[in-house]
Parts: structure tokens; sequence; C-alpha cells
């Protein structure tokens, strides 16, 4: 859960620079595609763990 939190923190401070600074608008695309991965991330996560536990 901690990676969860701190990919996203770091996803919205390099979208937050990104977006208002203007030569670093590369900033901005790594934000986005951190967010991306940080679902990706979580999806796999949760859904390895729904696939766990046994339906009685």
């Amino acid at each position: 859960m901690a990676l969860f939190l701190f990919l996203l923190l770091m996803a919205v401070v390099l979208g937050l620079i990104g977006a208002v600074a203007h030569s670093l608008f590369y900033l901005l695309i790594i934000g986005i595609v951190l967010v991306v991965a940080d679902v990706a991330y979580a999806s796999v996560r949760w859904s390895r763990r729904s696939q766990r536990r046994a339906v009685r």
C-alpha cells in the first residue's frame, strides 16, 4: 500500500510541476505514465488478493 501511495504522490507532484512550468511538459507526461502504472499495479495486486480466497 505504501508503494501505491508513493507512486500516486509522485505522479501528482510531477504532473503539477509539468503543468505549471511551460518548458517542463515532459514531467506532465511522466506523471501520467506513473498514474497509469500505479493503477495497473493496484489492479493486479487486488485481483491476486481476490483469487486467493476460496469460495465455500
